[in-house]
């Protein structure tokens, strides 16, 4: 009906949700689309939810995910039932908070204030934890020894990738109290602030993400290695839209949206051009000429009358 014209109204019930949004279907390289969403048929839509749910992020972040690229009539109430039967995101839920906080100020531009804490032990072993205040931007390092001197060797190198802070807040661990890492600091200019002591909420930015990040990682999703889950919910996490911001932090971090295989069920612009090209190659009624230097040959004279001159190959410029 969307490539030969709708009736005056709904056919059956199970068309109107497709009715209502007749004026806004397309149909591009053989896929249905919703403006910018694909629709996805009923044969495919078990694995797309699976593949929302791939880093165990949450029914919000889930949805706002998928409002980039996929829909089909019911697809929240599809993905509200398939984060409430996941069994290892039910089992690892923690309570809402007690108490309202106050909430820190946002900063004017990336990685202007970040928030740092260790998670573990965890899976036998610990995680250092690097939130970006502007953009929710996450950094996870796993390490094996969380020294003072280790911990400011992770934060150098996180550092020279993304550069340094104007602040950096933590809590009140020996390895952020020690005098190595309060020189470290003072010589690269960083203001660093700690929390307040036994009062969590304080680092309420990190802390939450932490939570996040434990539901992820437990999850009963046994194939692969730690590094292999850390790796899928990091991109997950970075794509999907923030509660506080309403944008993905690899957005207001680097400016874009990272590259996922979710992007690879939208029809591929660049791949039909290039088929075209290639068609229009195998057409063309021509063949391949070789040269040698020396060949006698007639070419074509555009300066005068005569358009076809004698000439001697002198040297070969290119490939044609």
């Amino acid at each position: 009906m969307v490539m030969t014209g709708w009736p005056e109204k709904s056919p059956d019930v199970d068309f109107d949700p497709f009715f209502h949004r007749r004026n806004e279907l397309t149909v591009h390289q053989g896929c249905l689309l919703w403006g910018m969403r694909v629709i996805i048929p009923h044969s495919s839509r078990k694995k797309i939810l699976e593949e929302l749910h791939e880093g165990h992020i949450g029914v919000v972040k889930m949805k706002a995910l998928a409002r980039s690229h996929v829909w089909w009539p019911g697809i929240d109430k599809g993905i509200e039932i398939l984060a409430q039967s996941c069994v290892g995101c039910q089992e690892v839920k923690t309570a809402p908070p007690k108490a309202p906080i106050h909430p820190w100020e946002w900063p004017t531009k990336p990685w202007e204030r970040i928030h740092v804490d260790f998670a573990g032990p965890f899976l036998g072993t610990m995680f250092l934890i690097m939130v970006d205040g502007f953009s929710k931007w996450p950094e996870v390092v796993q390490m094996n020894k969380t020294t003072s001197g280790r911990t400011v060797e992770v934060l150098r190198t996180i550092f020279a990738r993304n550069g340094l802070p104007i602040q950096l807040v933590s809590d009140n661990g020996p390895q952020f109290t020690s005098e190595e890492f309060a020189t470290f600091m003072k010589a690269n200019g960083v203001k660093h602030v700690t929390s307040a002591p036994y009062h969590p909420s304080t680092h309420g930015l990190v802390e939450r993400f932490v939570q996040s990040f434990k539901m992820a990682m437990r999850s009963r999703n046994k194939n692969g290695s730690v590094q292999k889950k850390l790796s899928k919910f990091l991109l997950a996490y970075r794509n999907a839209s923030q509660t506080t911001t309403s944008e993905p932090p690899a957005k207001l971090f680097m400016g874009r949206t990272l590259m996922s295989r979710l992007e690879l069920i939208r029809p591929d612009l660049r791949q039909h051009v290039r088929n075209k090209q290639l068609l229009m190659q195998e057409n063309r009624a021509a063949h391949h000429r070789i040269f040698e230097t020396g060949q006698s040959v007639i070419m074509r004279d555009y300066r005068g009358q005569n358009k076809w001159v004698p000439g001697i190959i002198r040297t070969r410029t290119g490939p044609v």
